[in-house]
């Protein structure tokens, strides 16, 4: 299936490891161009490098109130357009609600959440019809994972900003979607089931609880995530979509 991807120009941002750097992957395996960011200048540098001539990296933070006008401008620049953007940022800070400060929950609230209404802002001023943005989410916009209190907060919050920007978007032909990964086997994930007494026992029980009895991997979300966000999908907005291998059971 083509998707037409090819020549296709996508900033991508968290996107030196995880599930940013799964999804400029596919992006750019299908013949896609992406700016992908993260915050240190040697590891987008690295992660660039290893994405070949269609990917530049550039050294941000989702939190900085300048970047979205500069990751724009880099797109148009080294490649000659824009067409949309995949946020995504790492986890904030895991911990219940005694573990977590207020300096957490400022900070995860910058870069998780202004930080995108930031970038979905300035993309949703610069795109025309055709473009699309993408919001990278959780499982816990439908249920809250114990533990990871801030994100809980927050995540949720994000796809009610996604779904209105769908309906305020949608007449001009802009799509707006949101990917809600859960056990994908990432670094982020592995850090989260080390905090456990017994990681190994840890990742066994989530595995049992998932239908297809395994964590995903990262290329599997990537490849929904370039679907998702190429022109095969043109009919698609305002859609949360669960990449957890059948881990909500809800309709």
């Amino acid at each position: 299936m083509d998707l037409g991807l090819k020549d296709r120009v996508y900033v991508v941002t968290g996107a030196t490891r995880g599930l940013g750097n799964a999804a400029a992957r596919e992006l750019v395996a299908d013949g896609a161009k992406v700016i992908i960011t993260g915050r240190d200048e040697k590891s987008v540098a690295e992660a660039a490098d290893a994405l070949g001539e269609n990917a530049v990296g550039v050294a941000a933070d989702n939190a900085d109130p300048d970047v979205a006008g500069r990751l724009i401008a880099a797109a148009r620049e080294n490649f000659g357009g824009f067409d949309g953007v995949l946020i995504s940022v790492g986890g904030p800070a895991p911990g219940f609600l005694a573990d977590n400060t207020d300096e957490q929950w400022a900070s995860a609230f910058e870069s998780v959440f202004l930080g995108a209404v930031r970038l979905a802002r300035a993309a949703a001023a610069a795109l025309g019809e055709g473009g699309v943005i993408g919001f990278v989410l959780s499982g816990s916009v439908h249920e809250p994972i114990p533990g990871l209190t801030i994100s809980n907060g927050l995540r949720p919050g994000l796809a009610g900003f996604a779904k209105s920007l769908a309906d305020e978007l949608g007449p001009r032909g802009i799509r707006v979607v949101g990917l809600l990964p859960a056990r994908i086997d990432t670094d982020r994930v592995r850090e989260l089931d080390g905090l456990s007494a017994d990681p190994e026992a840890t990742r066994a029980a989530n595995e049992a609880r998932i239908p297809l009895r395994r964590y995903g991997k990262p290329e599997e979300f990537g490849r929904a995530a370039a679907f998702f966000l190429s022109p095969a999908a043109s009919y698609l907005t305002g859609v949360m979509l669960p990449v957890d291998g059948g881990h909500r059971h809800g309709f």
